[in-house]
């Protein structure tokens, strides 16, 4: 995990299932980093995510996991070949690392897959893709 100034920049995370490339090497391992304005408002420009809100998540996720297994080229191909369960996993480490109460935290912890359950339990289950979100509406 690195940091600067005292506050988390980036995050290692282990994917519960993984994403299966195109020779068939698992990649579950990952890194994370925090979330810039333009990551957020560039991709509402783009057509997919101007015909389907749903888009925006795979189009910033892409923007912000800077590493996965012994993939350095995270594209919106990867993103769009997770398995869903790997998806919501990855949206609720977004919303985790990217919300303004993870600034009053030491550290941010991977989430494992046990406190994604717990997480679905309580409710939080990557809203903060949605295109309201995105432009600091919610």
């Amino acid at each position: 995990m690195a940091s600067h100034l005292g506050f988390a920049t980036e995050v290692d995370f282990d994917l519960p299932k993984g994403y299966v490339d195109e020779t068939g090497e698992l990649h579950r391992r990952g890194t994370m980093r925090l979330a810039t304005a333009a990551d957020e408002i560039l991709p509402l420009r783009d057509p997919r995510v101007q015909q389907n809100d749903a888009y925006l998540a795979v189009i910033v996720l892409a923007r912000v996991i800077t590493r996965l297994g012994s993939l350095s080229d995270i594209h919106v191909g990867v993103i769009e070949g997770l398995y869903a369960s790997d998806l919501a996993y990855l949206q609720r480490l977004y919303e985790r690392l990217n919300s303004t109460e993870a600034d009053e935290l030491p550290a941010v912890e991977p989430v494992s897959a046990a406190s994604a359950a717990s997480e679905r339990q309580l409710g939080m289950n990557g809203n903060h893709f949605r295109r309201a979100s995105a432009m600091g509406e919610a």
